[in-house]
């Protein structure tokens, strides 16, 4: 059985060997020779010796752990990027601690705060629904405090950007709606103060123009594109005229509204058609299934853990600030086929 109070004191005093070799040895310093390593070790596993990480972390100032802020981990496309960022820090020596914002601005500022209580070494982010004010980054990062954003673009100057080129492909979304013969398109889109969603919307929003479609502003939906959300967008969509088509920011809010809209009678894609974004696993296995925007999130987190790793080992002079775009891809399936 391990004793816990075992102490390098101990090992030094029951080799009669000084305590700063056997310091040295732990630490598995080219100073001390392999024949006295191997004694020094043998030692402390015989006396059940545990090395005080937290006393070790202290003295370097390092705690060789990185702090994650996400929206919600139960969305597919987050717990994907988790797993990215978990499996390049355990490869780097870092541990993980995972939090969620739940969109909640005041959440978000509160999870930063105890991160950086807890002596995280970085903080990877993606910024809530809610978060119209980066102030609570600012003092951080005067202090040479690391943090990289993901997915959810940050527009503060002198910081580090993961993301996918979301106008792209909602243009490339809403001209494949166009091309199936779709003309009345209503978008869901999320909060037009996030980046994120201004991109998506200026991209569905010239898909139209590009091939002379008016933009109709009461076909825009604004919302926090929750299951909720999308029912009450569904409702609106049945007070609308002539609505064919829609391109929605996100899963979650497309398929309640297809939901909703079949219990009305309503057929998917003969009168309505749909398109989502974030190809959640839900979306392969409705009927009908779901066309979809698919993100490279796996990607997505190996890339940001390692940027992060990048600034952590470097002085904050040194740090190289980019945004690096990701390659997206629309998955085409029968919610938006066009049958004749």
């Amino acid at each position: 059985m391990k004793n816990n109070n075992v102490t390098i004191h101990d090992i030094s005093k029951a080799l009669e060997i000084d305590s700063s070799t056997v310091s040295r040895a732990l630490n598995n310093s080219p100073r001390v020779s392999q024949k006295t390593k191997d004694k020094i070790l043998s030692k402390a596993q015989e006396l059940g010796y545990q090395r005080n990480s937290l006393a070790s972390k202290l003295r370097t100032n390092k705690t060789h752990s990185i702090g994650v802020i996400v929206p919600r981990i139960s969305r597919h496309f987050f717990s994907s990027v988790i797993a990215g960022i978990e499996e390049t820090a355990f490869e780097a020596g870092y541990d993980v601690i995972i939090c969620q914002s739940l969109d909640d601005f005041e959440r978000e500022k509160k999870l930063m705060d105890t991160l950086l209580s807890n002596r995280v070494d970085g903080v990877l982010i993606s910024v809530s629904m809610q978060t119209t004010s980066y102030d609570h980054f600012k003092e951080y990062q005067k202090q040479g405090f690391p943090i990289l954003f993901f997915d959810r673009p940050c527009i503060l100057e002198n910081t580090t950007n993961v993301i996918i080129d979301d106008y792209k492909i909602s243009f490339e979304a809403t001209e494949h709606l166009i091309r199936e013969g779709y003309q009345n398109i209503v978008h869901f889109s999320g909060p037009q103060h996030s980046q994120l969603y201004q991109n998506r919307t200026n991209g569905y929003k010239d898909a139209l123009e590009n091939n002379q479609i008016p933009i109709r502003e009461q076909y825009i939906f604004e919302s926090y594109l929750m299951k909720e959300d999308g029912i009450a967008m569904a409702q609106k969509i049945l007070q609308l005229p002539e609505v064919d088509a829609v391109f929605s920011s996100n899963d979650t809010s497309a398929i309640s509204a297809m939901q909703y809209l079949k219990e009305k009678g309503i057929r998917i894609p003969e009168d309505i058609a749909f398109v989502g974004f974030s190809n959640e696993p839900v979306s392969a296995v409705i009927e009908p299934s779901l066309t979809t925007v698919k993100q490279p999130d796996f990607e997505m987190g190996k890339v940001s853990a390692s940027l992060l790793f990048e600034q952590i080992n470097c002085k904050p002079s040194q740090r190289i600030h980019q945004t690096k775009i990701l390659e997206p891809e629309l998955i085409i399936r029968n919610s938006s086929k066009k049958t004749s």
